[in-house]
């Protein structure tokens, strides 16, 4: 008696995968909208809010390991592979979110005096508090938390993903996003509109981010497995 194959199962429908990312989607840009509010209200400037989004890489970084720790694909499962893998994401990553740091709170903050290496704790603690930032980073954080228990974990993208692609994820998408923003952040400096290219910068922002998220879980979706 012949068993028949067994079906391959469809593809999901362009609704259903909306309805998947809808939720992670609507808690980045509710948190992008917190820069936002502070350019309209508050009068933040282009500092400020290159500063928000280079804390951003920070929250990439570390949500980025715990998907290497929390990856169960093929022999990437077994502690040696990430015991190998995570300390030289973090050594590597570190040293790119440290020099983009430089570069934002010398060409835009002004502050070479201040940086005589590396952004410290101390420093970007003091900034976060001057400026009155932390709800914008705890609202990131949050935005970036929900999406790793929504997507990667209840989503089980850490059966469908390697090491490899996470040590290159944050890249193509960090890469891109702050490199419209810095040329942006310097053309508005250049046009001397502080608070309505900052506000520019937000929105850009929003939609550069938005797109690269709904590019980066679409590779993991289950029907791409």
């Amino acid at each position: 008696m012949t068993v028949p194959a067994a079906r391959p199962s469809a593809p999901a429908s362009p609704e259903a995968v909306a309805r998947r990312w809808l939720p992670s989607a609507t808690a980045l840009v509710a948190a992008n909208l917190i820069p936002l509010a502070g350019v309209v209200l508050f009068g933040w400037d282009v500092f400020v809010v290159v500063f928000l989004f280079w804390l951003e890489n920070v929250i990439v970084g570390f949500f980025n390991l715990l998907r290497m720790l929390w990856v169960e694909r093929g022999a990437e499962r077994f502690p040696l592979a990430k015991l190998l893998v995570m300390p030289f994401f973090l050594v590597h990553y570190g040293m790119f979110t440290a020099i983009h740091g430089i570069f934002v709170l010398v060409l835009f903050g002004g502050m070479a005096e201040r940086v005589s290496g590396f952004p410290d704790v101390r420093t970007v603690s003091d900034l976060v508090t001057q400026y009155h930032l932390w709800i914008p980073v705890l609202a990131l954080f949050a935005s970036h938390g929900y999406s790793f228990v929504t997507n990667y974990v209840a989503e089980q993208e850490y059966r469908r993903v390697t090491l490899q692609q996470l040590m290159q994820q944050p890249y193509s998408r960090v890469v891109v996003l702050h490199l419209t923003i810095l040329f942006g952040g310097f053309l508005v400096m250049a046009l001397k509109l502080p608070v309505v290219g900052a506000f520019l910068l937000v929105v850009l922002k929003i939609g550069v981010d938005l797109r690269a998220h709904m590019r980066e879980h679409g590779r993991l979706k289950p029907e791409a497995a």
